[in-house]
């Protein structure tokens, strides 16, 4: 039957919109007035799912998730899994993810599973999501799975916006800084100007330097405005090519505070994955081939590389992630001792565990130590000026007298 969604005016007076299976347009139309609704928009669900796929706009991170916690609550209630998509498709406000969720419905009538039907929507899921599904409809446990995957997506959704977080004051600081120093520069000390015209070299060295920088922003302020834009787009187009993002991934790892939090945030993020495909049924090589795709650093990315073949030839995962050089004592003894007692996903989930909380104590460290300088930086900029122009002042006092 054709799904619809709309929006419309309850008898309350509020607005609401949903979705309704009906034979035609008009027939929805009468059924939802028949409820008191005033329609606002009617369409079928799918045109709105094609309007928000053309507009380039798809289910995102938290639709996702969402979407998860709540198939996993129903299908623990005893639903069966096209009756709970059903459900879905009528609570989901959002064009994208209703269209989405009818495309699932309609695969899995037709005889497929759900993993299978997940398949054509993979830059949404993912392949470790895909493959967990897979995991529980083998074990016939697939509300467990899917409770499991939701954790999942909470630690992770959790983990990035604790980082985010904690590095928008730092961005606000840095940004007023520099606003505050060009301000200092550009309209405060061109004031004194006319004072100090007729001193000449008799004005203070830090004064003459003070002025000039004055008069080079007033002066070519444009063309310093132009110049950052231009290297902002410059600098955006290099990372997004591949040499680029490899220097700048090497030159993080390298960075004295910044860079053990991002070799522990991306090694929690393979270990975590490796721990929750392996405790689910998937194969070793297959876990290790999906978490390396959540690495986003690529000096690291590089570094896992070595498993997939040194596990299929039969060798260990502490032995390959040694020989690279790269990965810390405390990863390859928890990996060994995984190996050894027959729970490495065990073992990659504390050790997931353990590298969250060093990268959370780590930004909070950072930020402790980035906040003052950053203050005091800027203290000490706008300090040097101020007393630049006293000196000045001075000067025109001395001469005077």
């Amino acid at each position: 039957m054709p799904h619809f969604v709309y929006k419309a005016i309850g008898r309350d007076g509020k607005a609401t919109e949903g979705g309704i299976e009906a034979d035609g347009l008009e027939i929805a139309s009468r059924q939802l007035r028949s409820q008191g609704l005033t329609l606002l928009k009617l369409e079928p669900g799918m045109a709105a799912a094609n309007s928000a796929r053309a507009s380039g706009k798809g289910p995102g991170r938290q639709d996702v998730l969402s979407m998860t916690t709540e198939l996993a609550v129903l299908l623990r209630a005893g639903l069966p899994l096209d009756r709970a998509l059903k459900v879905l498709i009528d609570m989901a406000a959002e064009p994208a993810m209703n269209g989405l969720l009818n495309d699932l419905l309609k695969d899995v009538k037709g005889g497929k599973s759900l993993s299978q039907a997940l398949v054509p929507h993979d830059k949404v899921f993912g392949s470790f999501y895909i493959n967990m599904v897979r995991s529980g409809e083998a074990s016939g446990h697939l509300s467990s799975v899917l409770d499991r995957l939701v954790e999942y997506l909470e630690n992770a959704k959790a983990n990035r916006d604790a980082v985010v977080s904690a590095l928008i004051y730092p961005a606000i600081l840095l940004v007023v800084s520099v606003l505050s120093i060009f301000v200092m520069l550009g309209f405060v000390v061109p004031q004194f100007e006319s004072l100090f015209e007729d001193m000449g070299d008799a004005l203070p060295a830090l004064t003459q330097m003070v002025i000039a920088g004055a008069d080079f922003v007033k002066n070519w302020g444009w063309l310093l405005a132009l110049l950052a834009i231009g290297l902002g787009f410059y600098l955006r187009n290099w990372l997004r090519s591949d040499a680029g993002r490899a220097s700048l991934h090497r030159s993080m790892l390298k960075l004295p505070v910044v860079g053990g939090i991002v070799f522990e945030f991306e090694v929690s993020k393979f270990a975590r994955t490796v721990g929750t495909l392996v405790g689910n049924g998937v194969s070793l090589l297959k876990a290790i081939s999906i978490a390396i795709d959540t690495v986003d650093n690529t000096v690291i990315k590089e570094s896992l590389q070595v498993l997939p073949p040194a596990v299929k030839a039969g060798k260990r995962m502490s032995v390959a992630l040694d020989e690279t050089g790269m990965f810390t004592p405390m990863v390859i003894q928890m990996t060994r001792v995984g190996e050894e007692s027959g729970s490495l996903d065990k073992m990659m989930l504390e050790l997931a565990k353990v590298f969250d909380d060093h990268v959370q104590s780590g930004v909070k460290r950072g930020l402790t130590l980035l906040e003052p300088v950053l203050i005091l930086g800027m203290g000490a900029i706008i300090a040097v000026i101020i007393i630049a122009i006293l000196m000045g002042i001075l000067s025109v006092n001395d001469l005077a007298a």
